[in-house]
């Protein structure tokens, strides 16, 4: 049976929106992630703003990262990002029953789920962004290890102003290079992310200081990653 022309359309622009974004993420599970759609709106941003457009990033090897900063970032952001499968449900359970009583609701949202968010989505918070989210987070999940999930966070994630990846924030907050990067500056680095554009990690406020200190004292708790099984088979 022929299906009427309007259903054909669907059907076909279903099949495209499904074959295109998984041949993407494959893509992505071996080839940099040079540009994102958050790079390109804050460029558009800072035009309609009168000021100059662009951004600073540089893509470099996870091996070329500081060992600290994912560290960093998993005690600070995802404390089970080695064991979930992109969905933190103990986190996402503790927000549900804060937020009953909480006036600013807080998120819990996972290292996979943002790293889907900034290289496939937009910033906007939506039902529609949130339902794309945890598609592009499945897809990561399961195509991607959890090492090449953590290295394209770390070179996507935004940083600062026009700052996007650890090598860029070494060399524009640091002045060294990501592979460089002491355990302390990766925590200040972890300490900003909820709003890198406020907080400046080369000129840290109190409150981003006290939250360096925390994070530090995590990052001795967590476990180890890459797992230290997974070091010696390589």
């Amino acid at each position: 049976m022929k299906l009427p022309k309007p259903l054909r359309i669907l059907r076909n622009l279903i099949l495209f929106f499904f074959i295109s974004t998984i041949l993407a993420v494959v893509v992505y599970r071996f080839v940099p992630v040079y540009i994102t759609p958050l790079m390109v709106i804050r460029s558009v941003q800072q035009i309609f703003k009168g000021e100059n457009a662009g951004w600073h990033h540089t893509w470099v090897a996870f091996d070329k990262i500081s060992p600290h900063l994912p560290m960093a970032v998993i005690a600070s952001e995802d404390n089970r990002f080695a064991e979930h499968n992109g969905f933190d449900f103990v986190e996402i359970k503790k927000a549900m029953k804060e937020n009953e009583t909480r006036k600013r609701k807080r998120g819990a949202s996972t290292i996979s789920q943002q790293t889907a968010k900034n290289v496939f989505l937009w910033p906007q918070s939506s039902w529609v962004r949130k339902g794309l989210e945890v598609y592009f987070t499945a897809l990561i999940e399961f195509f991607w290890s959890k090492e090449r999930i953590m290295e394209v966070y770390l070179n996507s994630i935004e940083m600062g102003k026009g700052i996007y990846g650890a090598q860029a924030a070494a060399k524009y907050k640091f002045n060294t290079t990501a592979a460089k990067l002491s355990a302390a500056q990766c925590a200040l680095i972890a300490a900003t992310l909820p709003n890198p554009r406020r907080f400046d990690s080369a000129h840290p406020s109190k409150y981003i200081k006290r939250r360096q200190g925390q994070i530090l004292k995590l990052m001795k708790l967590v476990p180890q990653f890459p797992p230290v099984e997974k070091k010696k088979d390589k």
